[in-house]
Order: structure tokens, then sequence, then C-alpha cells
């Protein structure tokens, strides 16, 4: 089983990506994802950008994880 994650890509140089997950700055590999732009949400794992994905599934998704989070402290 994988977990990938959503990031907001914030800066682009060449195929590498700086991505922001909930105010956490992380680079990310864009080599799967080369239609990725600033802006878009990409689904993150292992430090490559695997898909890009719609804003709205991505916050939802953020939102469960948060959720989740909580619900176990």
């Amino acid at each position: 089983m994988c977990l990938a994650i959503p990031a907001l890509i914030k800066s682009i140089d060449g195929q590498q990506a700086e991505v922001d997950i909930e105010g956490v700055t992380r680079d990310a590999s864009l080599q799967l994802t080369p239609e990725a732009k600033v802006g878009d949400y990409v689904l993150l794992h292992t430090g490559y950008a695997i898909s890009v994905i719609d804003p709205a599934e991505a916050e939802e998704t953020l939102k469960l994880l948060k959720e989740l989070s909580e619900a176990s402290t």
C-alpha cells in the first residue's frame, strides 16, 4: 500500500518543484507530471508528483487527513 498526499506547487525549476503541504515546503520531482504548473495541486509520493489533481479534491483530502490526525490524539 502507498500513500500520496496533496501538495500545492509554489515554484518550478526545470523538473523540480517546491511544493507546500499545509505550510511545510518540500522539493518534489515533476518527472512523472511534466504538465504540472505553478498553482496546481499534485499527489506527492516519496518525493515524486505522481498526478495533477483537482483543487477541490485536494482540499477535501487535506481536510479529511487533518480530521483523522485530530481524532487520533
